[in-house]
């Protein structure tokens, strides 16, 4: 075959020059079992003779196809004459080559040659189920150890932050804060009113056919203070705070704007992660205290609406029911869920590669690992909780 290829390259070379010169258009004709082919066979001038061949009507069984008026031939022209050859032999016809010359016989053969390790290509590459597993498996792995490095790097920022408090774009962290608290009321606040009246409501029904309608406290309150609220607000924030965190700094990777703020000597866990994160940590405990109030709101309102319970009693037995470690053990989850949502979602920011379609898929996930996350650890809190006795 190396023999072949430096032997084509006057042909092709003579091509080229045919092709610059715009000589005489490629022709094809057919005379009984004798096809012509005449001009200039290149890919500039193959447009008509390819239709021209499609629909050519071969009237015998052998057929002669004559190559000696051809001008010029490049390997677009070899490869539609080699192609038609194969589409008559294919059905039955014998075809002869006359006319060929040296350099336009090996350019057929090479043509051939490459078609024909060509011709069926390779299919692809289907993995078994337990390589798909390992693979899968392999990457979740990867990614664990690349969060987990990003987590010792975001940590070593921040204890270099407390050293030096006044490195921290303080005003950063008050937009964050504005952005992923105060924006954040409206809905965690009605969320919360509708699960406590949700709560109130399907408790109550229960409680008041075994008359302990004045029970519906306690469910509201301990469900609430010590799980639901804080679990509740966590999710929120991470569905409405952790993908627009993923989104942003997505979008300046795409944009290749943390590049640029490398290059003049600023580092983005610095100007992007860090705000974030210290806002964050001080909003979700106070969005949590705010879904708590909204919450026994309305269980309260639900109760004496429903139940009649009025609310000097509802708050009477509230203050029985809870006690203040279980008003601080659900207040204390909520600094772990944000820093755990801030970590993930700028993780997955920073993962983001390539287009829009990147920034979409790694916002799906920073979503989805951050609640996966949430409730595991609000689980492990349960369990401790209950170990200690609190």
């Amino acid at each position: 075959m190396s023999s072949v290829l430096p032997r084509c390259r006057g042909l092709l070379m003579d091509s080229i020059r045919a092709q610059h010169g715009m000589g005489n258009q490629a022709g094809f004709s057919i005379e009984g079992s004798r096809a012509s082919c005449t001009g200039n066979w290149l890919a500039a001038n193959l447009h008509d003779v390819e239709k021209q061949l499609l629909h050519a009507q071969w009237s015998a069984d052998r057929v002669q196809i004559d190559l000696g008026q051809i001008s010029s031939l490049d390997t677009a022209g070899a490869w539609l004459i080699q192609r038609t050859i194969n589409s008559l032999e294919a059905s039955g016809m014998q075809v002869s080559l006359v006319g060929t010359d040296e350099r336009t016989s090996q350019l057929l053969a090479l043509v051939k040659a490459r078609s024909e390790s060509t011709r069926e290509p390779p299919k692809p590459y289907q993995p078994h189920f337990l390589e798909s597993v390992g693979r899968k498996a392999a990457s979740q792995f990867q990614q664990l150890f690349e969060f987990l490095v990003f987590i010792g790097k975001l940590a070593f920022v921040f204890s270099q932050s407390a050293l030096r408090p006044w490195r921290i774009r303080w005003p950063l962290v008050v937009k964050e804060l504005q952005n992923a608290g105060v924006n954040a009321l409206p809905i965690v606040g009605l969320l919360s009113f509708l699960i406590g009246i949700v709560i109130a409501y399907q408790g109550g029904v229960v409680l008041r056919d075994y008359g302990a309608n004045i029970y519906v406290a306690d469910i509201v309150g301990l469900s609430m203070v010590r799980e639901l609220a804080p679990l509740i607000t966590a999710i929120i924030v991470a569905g409405r705070t952790g993908s627009a965190y993923t989104a942003q700094i997505g979008t300046m990777m795409v944009t290749e704007e943390v590049d640029a703020l490398r290059s003049i000597g600023v580092a983005p866990l610095e100007m992007l992660v860090l705000p974030k994160l210290i806002a964050l940590v001080i909003a979700l405990p106070l969005l949590t205290v705010f879904a708590d109030v909204l919450g026994l709101l309305g269980g309260m309102l639900m109760s004496a609406s429903m139940l009649d319970l009025n609310s000097v009693t509802f708050i009477n037995r509230l203050s029985e029911a809870l006690s203040l470690n279980s008003y601080l053990s659900g207040i204390g989850k909520a600094p772990v869920f944000a820093a755990v949502i801030a970590a993930v979602g700028c993780f997955q920011g920073f993962r983001v590669f390539g287009s829009a379609e990147s920034v979409g898929r790694q916002t799906t996930i920073s979503v989805v690992q951050s609640i996966f996350l949430v409730i595991i650890i609000d689980a492990v809190f349960s369990i401790a909780f209950s170990r200690l006795g609190i």
